[in-house]
């Protein structure tokens, strides 16, 4: 029988922390082109539209003037922002509406269209599993304008959705899908966006064991119960982290809305925003947009970590 002597306890414990030293030396390398690369195209930014949003106007030339010194903030955006939210005065009120309703039912029908989808790949795809994920990113091949242009060609006057309702020309029946309809801003939300909802509820119910599922059928569960009690809880990661993929671009999402409608009664809040930068001496309204829609993304994506932190938490 041998013991280590306290040297040799002293030299092990030695070792490990000069690994642990050079571990962490090698991992701040390693992390150091992503920082430098979040340091330039995303804080360095974010200050510049936070410069222009707490900046004043030019009393001659009505540009914005950003105020770099944040000594030097002024509230003058944000107060002219908030003041025609609501009221008589309150054109931007109206579009922010808009748009949490229809991101709402975006995510909706996106999780509605993802879940069968996603189940069908987890659980019963088997062999074909491969391709019917191929078939979910195949969108990602195509760039997005290409795909809302290919809507536009589909639900144009003489296009192939107005030809089927109408039997190629047989009945008086024609809508005019791309004259400022609610339905067709959605429609054009949920078919860009629910690709981002289908691959976390995947990646959810395929951690599913099969071999809970068999125990809650052996406890005599059926198949809406086992859904309800089992799979439903297992899968509520995956339902949150898809409703944030797929909500947060789409509350800032102006493109759709440009190519499917182009009219006011449609406009959202990024439509607000691009129409703020693209008009001279609105960047400053622009920018107070724009700070105020990533706090309010602030809040699902909080919720979101800590849902996350939760998770890992109750699974160690």
């Amino acid at each position: 029988m041998t013991t280590r002597g306290p040297g040799r306890a002293r030299s092990g414990r030695a070792r490990r922390a000069d690994g642990g030293h050079r571990s962490g030396f090698f991992g701040a390398i390693l992390s150091l082109p992503g920082i430098v690369w979040l340091v330039l195209f995303f804080v360095v930014p974010a200050y510049v539209v936070l410069a222009l949003a707490f900046g004043t106007i030019d009393p001659i030339f009505r540009s914005q003037l950003p105020a770099w010194n944040p000594m030097h903030w002024s509230f003058t955006q944000f107060d002219f922002v908030f003041s025609h939210l609501v009221g008589p005065n309150g054109f931007f009120g109206p579009p922010v509406v808009r748009t949490v309703v229809y991101v709402t039912i975006a995510m909706a029908l996106c999780l509605v269209i993802s879940f069968p989808v996603a189940y069908y790949a987890a659980r019963h795809a088997g062999r074909w599993r491969g391709l019917v994920l191929a078939l979910v990113l195949a969108p990602f091949w195509i760039s997005y304008m290409m795909r809302m242009l290919a809507w536009v060609n589909l639900l144009s006057n003489d296009g192939l959705v107005n030809r089927v309702i109408s039997l190629n020309g047989l009945l008086p029946f024609q809508v005019d899908w791309l004259n400022g309809r609610a339905s067709t801003v959605i429609g054009g939300l949920v078919y860009g966006y629910v690709p981002y909802m289908i691959l976390p509820l995947f990646a959810a119910l395929d951690r599913i064991s099969p071999s809970m599922i068999e125990a809650a059928r052996d406890l005599g569960a059926g198949r809406v119960a086992t859904f309800r009690r089992v799979i439903l809880p297992m899968s509520t990661p995956g339902v949150i982290a898809g409703l944030v993929l797929v909500g947060l671009p789409m509350l800032g999402d102006y493109f759709t809305n440009d190519l499917l409608s182009n009219a006011p009664q449609t406009a959202m809040l990024g439509n607000l925003i691009n129409l703020a930068v693209s008009s001279p001496g609105q960047a400053g309204q622009a920018s107070a947009l724009v700070m105020l829609l990533v706090i309010a993304l602030l809040i699902p994506m909080l919720l979101y970590v800590r849902s996350t932190a939760r998770g890992q938490d109750v699974r160690s």
